[in-house]
């Protein structure tokens, strides 16, 4: 399979992920349903690793490559999942999945910050279209109350707090590969790491995960969105040995038109409104990302 059908595969799957996870995060709550997610996309990783014969790989690995995966684990998994499913749970995927593409944005911003890199004049209309599409999305459209209509910007914080996590990630994931250059297995031991985090931190605080009143359906789809969405993240990895970075962000934006579309379709319309309005916001925020992507 070509490069570019991994990564169209990985952006679909993730779109679709987005929209099953809507389903079972509603009846869930949002810690408890990351700690599920990020177990259950270990244990399938866990398992392919296994196949693939990179386990073994681990016992030679330098340390500091470790400890890098698994910081990349921690912020990415620990941090965004979690973000991401407080995001659904308060404001629905149809609101929160174009947000989420602001990821170039934060990139830029911690650029300029920590080296000095400023935007190039071409990135600057690229850069003007995804935040105004976030602010479109975002914004007030009709009067009324319910998931799609209106976001105040604390509602939409969770989403763009996650964004900036999946910004950061990256750079400390790269940080591991110079050592162990096996994007299954760091993204695998990233995985167990924070599946360990988070049973820590239940065990410290007493808490339980609540799966009893989360009821089987819910837990059903978190398992299989756990699935899809740990093999849609390691299939991203993968597309990047076999094409190009350009293309492969390009074509995980297919995320955003599934779960416009499906989410409605799985959660139901009263749930998720997806309005002009958040067509209009995802649609100038995706045409910045590939401008950017262009430019870049």
């Amino acid at each position: 399979m070509s490069g570019a059908a991994v990564a169209a595969a990985s952006g679909i799957g993730f779109g679709l992920f987005q929209t099953l996870n809507i389903r079972a995060v509603r009846g869930m709550d949002p810690f408890a349903s990351t700690f599920v997610q990020i177990g259950v996309a270990a244990v399938a990783l866990l398992v392919a690793s296994a196949v693939s014969g990179g386990l073994g790989d681990l016992a030679g690995a330098p340390g500091d490559s470790l400890a890098w995966f698994a910081a990349a684990g921690i912020l990415h998994f620990v941090a965004g999942w979690t973000l991401l499913n407080v995001s659904q749970k308060r404001i629905g995927a149809a609101r929160t999945s174009p947000l989420l593409t602001t990821v170039p944005l934060f990139g830029i911003a911690f650029a300029a910050l920590t080296v000095g890199q400023l935007p190039a004049a071409v990135e600057l209309p690229a850069i003007a279209l995804m935040v105004l599409g976030a602010y479109v999305v975002v914004s007030r459209g009709r009067a009324g109350g319910g998931a799609g209509l209106h976001v105040t910007p604390a509602d939409a914080a969770p989403a763009l707090a996650c964004a900036m996590c999946w910004a950061l990630s990256p750079a400390l994931t790269v940080r591991g590969l110079r050592g162990l250059d096996d994007p299954l297995l760091g993204l695998t031991l990233g995985l167990a790491v924070s599946t360990c985090g988070y049973a820590v931190a239940f065990a410290v605080v007493r808490r339980g995960l609540g799966l009893r009143t989360a009821g089987r359906q819910a837990l059903a789809i978190k398992l299989l969105a756990g699935v899809l969405v740990g093999l849609s993240t390691w299939g991203r990895w993968a597309a990047l040995d076999r094409t190009t970075v350009a293309a492969v962000l390009a074509l995980n934006l297919l995320s955003i038109p599934v779960v416009l579309l499906a989410s409605p379709l799985v959660a139901g319309r009263h749930a998720e409104r997806v309005t002009g309005r958040v067509w209009t916001g995802a649609a100038l925020v995706v045409s910045g990302s590939l401008l950017l992507i262009v430019t870049a």
